[in-house]
């Protein structure tokens, strides 16, 4: 079987550490589906810096963007906070003063070669949205790598090895070939769910082993990815 046609029929789940809604689909995913956890390919979503953005574009891919209200802003923060009360967790929201969100993320996959992609991730939203810190800040990351095992200079500095920025950027290519325009986003072959609240239609989806839907028209522009903290409605975010 191909590569490309093997890839299109495994269930994908784009994840962003920066994301609330991403972090509480995790818990579900983890608590209610455990069994799914192993099927899935899990992908991070992250707005690209400069350096990113330049790969991406000589490579034919574009993310514009858009900058989020203070009215979305409100929202969000009070929206999160009644989905994490209901789920009894509280949530210490932390300050995003100069983010670069390939740190966390080409971090990630340094987790991810070591076989602790899932430890990793459980340990930066505890961080992000348990203990309030910058996941940007590489200490840490680093910190977080310790903890795991991992090299600190090793997971902390991956932002600055060519070979994860261009995984990087290749799976940002995955992103706009995939159509993702918010998080948590799953994809199955040509069907879709997004947010939180489209979680356990995605579930349903895969138990069932619904055929994927019809495919989709080619967008006639950019897929555009809100540089938002979460531009979104109440259930993902862009």
């Amino acid at each position: 079987m191909p590569a490309a046609a093997k890839k299109n029929k495994t269930p994908r789940f784009y994840f962003s550490l920066r994301s609330p809604y991403s972090w509480l689909a995790y818990r579900e995913l983890m608590s209610r589906h455990r069994d799914l956890v192993g099927q899935l390919e899990w992908l991070p979503f992250f707005e690209p810096d400069p350096e990113s953005s330049r790969e991406l574009a000589e490579q034919g891919g574009q993310f514009p963007y858009s900058e989020m209200s203070r009215e979305k802003n409100r929202y969000v923060l009070q929206d999160v906070g009644r989905l994490a009360k209901a789920r009894g967790l509280t949530v210490n929201w932390p300050v995003d003063r100069h983010p670069v969100w390939e740190v966390p993320h080409l971090g990630y996959l340094v987790a991810q070669e070591h076989g602790l992609a899932h430890e990793y991730i459980a340990a930066v939203y505890e961080a992000r949205f348990g203990r309030g810190l910058d996941i940007c800040d590489r200490a840490v990351i680093a910190d977080i790598g310790e903890e795991l095992g991992i090299d600190r200079g090793l997971i902390a500095d991956a932002s600055d090895d060519a070979d994860l920025r261009a995984e990087g950027v290749r799976i940002l290519l995955d992103v706009c070939k995939d159509g993702v325009f918010g998080v948590p986003f799953f994809v199955h072959g040509y069907t879709r769910f997004w947010g939180l609240d489209r979680l356990d239609a995605f579930v349903e989806h895969l138990r069932s082993k619904t055929a994927p839907a019809a495919a989709l028209a080619e967008p006639s522009g950019a897929v555009a990815l809100g540089r938002s903290v979460e531009d979104a409605h109440a259930g993902g975010c862009g």
